[in-house]
């Protein structure tokens, strides 16, 4: 596998919930097998992640411990402004998915399901 290799992308999953990550992880390789899959239990560890290996998209739940998602998301897209972000989260407030849209990450509702990976794809490689 070559780096110039702009076929294979790399998706970080970032969820407190060991099976949300696995469902997306699921999801996503029967959707994409050839994508990469990398996994964060925080955001803390998301951003740590990113300085050493920089994905092409990231699907992040908002509410974990220690930083919120949304900061997380918001952090990353400021040091890596061409990563696309998915906010996955149940949390449905209006002012959650507000916050997504004005970070630049496109709010998708939780249970994680065929159609919400193919909302977060769409989001990942719409102008790609």
């Amino acid at each position: 596998m070559k780096n110039s290799d702009k076929s294979i992308k790399k998706l970080l999953i970032v969820d407190d919930s060991k099976v949300s990550r696995m469902v997306i992880r699921a999801r996503i390789l029967d959707a994409r097998p050839d994508w990469q899959i990398v996994e964060a239990s925080s955001g803390n560890e998301a951003l740590e992640l990113i300085d050493k290996d920089t994905p092409d998209f990231c699907t992040m739940d908002i509410n974990m411990p220690g930083i919120l998602g949304t900061d997380a998301a918001e952090q990353m897209l400021a040091k890596h402004p061409s990563m696309r972000i998915v906010i996955f989260s149940a949390n449905i407030q209006e002012t959650f998915q507000h916050r997504a849209s004005s970070i630049g990450a496109t709010f998708v509702a939780k249970p994680v399901t065929e159609k919400s990976i193919a909302e977060a794809i769409q989001h990942f490689v719409g102008s790609a």
